[in-house]
């Protein structure tokens, strides 16, 4: 590991883009090491390499496989202690916004404006003695069944993040993708009891990519919904797969998912519009999309992993990396039922996957420029 994260370390310092990822439930960590500092796109998805790509779908950009040296290890399984210590403050102005924002939400939806819609908010952090490279090492230790990755480039900045979302697993024609939603914490319970809320919730995000994807393929199959664990948050997953038919490209589907409801919400796009409007904010790459495009490095075949960008954070950086403050996003999907206070609650609850990260040192791996 410490040899990628050497490899990481130089890159930086010579402002040249790079990714680090592992994938869910692997013990392989992949990085591609670009070779020149272009911004590359992906333009119509028959490129190879690592696709990053925003929310509203304005900006879709590509570490080329063709020029980049691509790296793989082998994880060793470390213990990580994560400290007890939190970050202090309670900011009660931005409860107050959110509240106020995921009421107007509700309101909407009473209004027949949309079914349901994903509404978030951007909460900014000081880091001290920041560690790029340990931060992407603890988020593969603590979250072994997430994406995982850390990605640079110097025209668009730091990114690293530890999705449950799969977007879409596509090998030819064949492919699989998972609607999730719903979100509690998890208080050691050995059995996961969930509320009306989260299963409608969960049901709108399986109905609307059945439906899309049973207009392009043939043979979709979908599993009983089943809670899985990220961290220590809980989630309603249903696992769909199918065959694409042969006139539709890799590209036309994407478009199809992304934004999903568990980001964005339903009808897409009006609630897309309603997100835009309201949020006050850029979304930026979260509840984009990341992953493999027409690649899999580790073993050498032609197929794409994509990921929705969630469970994350941007890091900006002074003169040197280890100071720097770290955007964290945390949204959450708002239907009739929703009661404002629960769903600031668990917005809380899920920056704390980022936090627990960032609490964690070591010394001896920093990166500065």
């Amino acid at each position: 590991m410490d040899t990628i994260l050497d490899k990481a370390k130089n890159q930086f310092l010579q402002n040249l883009p790079f990714v680090l990822y592992c994938k869910p439930n692997s013990d392989t960590v992949i990085g591609l090491f670009q070779q020149n500092d272009k911004l590359y796109n992906a333009n119509d998805f028959t490129e190879k390499g690592f696709v990053f790509a925003s929310f509203d779908g304005n900006q879709t950009y590509l570490i080329p496989d063709n020029q980049s040296e691509i790296v793989t290890v082998v994880l060793e399984k470390n213990e990580v202690i994560v400290s007890e210590k939190q970050f202090s403050g309670f900011d009660e102005e931005a409860k107050k916004k959110f509240e106020a924002l995921v009421f107007k939400g509700i309101q909407a939806i009473e209004n027949n404006e949309f079914k349901k819609v994903v509404l978030s908010r951007k909460e900014t952090v000081d880091l001290f003695e920041f560690d790029l490279g340990a931060t992407f090492e603890n988020l593969v230790q603590l979250y072994p069944s997430t994406f995982v990755y850390c990605f640079y480039h110097p025209k668009i900045g730091i990114w690293l993040g530890a999705t449950p979302e799969q977007l879409l697993k596509a090998n030819d024609n064949v492919f699989k993708t998972i609607a999730l939603a719903g979100t509690q914490k998890d208080n050691g319970l050995v059995e996961i009891i969930w509320e009306n809320k989260e299963k409608e919730e969960q049901q709108i995000v399986t109905d609307y990519i059945v439906t899309k994807l049973e207009n392009v393929a043939s043979e979709v199959l979908v599993s009983k919904p089943y809670s899985i664990k990220a961290g220590s948050i809980w989630h309603i997953r249903t696992d769909i797969s199918g065959v694409l038919n042969s006139d539709f490209s890799l590209n036309q589907v994407i478009d199809l998912l992304h934004p999903t409801p568990a980001v964005c919400g339903l009808p897409k796009e009006k609630s897309k519009a309603f997100i835009l409007e309201n949020e006050n904010y850029g979304r930026s790459f979260y509840t984009g999309f990341l992953g493999e495009l027409n690649s899999s490095f580790a073993n050498d075949t032609v197929s794409s992993d994509l990921f929705v960008n969630l469970r994350c954070m941007q890091i900006e950086v002074a003169t040197e990396v280890t100071e720097a403050k770290a955007h964290l996003y945390m949204g959450c999907g708002i239907t009739k039922d929703s009661i404002p206070e629960k769903e600031w609650g668990e917005s809380i609850n899920k920056s704390m996957t980022m936090k627990k990260v960032l609490l964690i040192k070591d010394k001896n791996k920093k990166i500065t420029k």
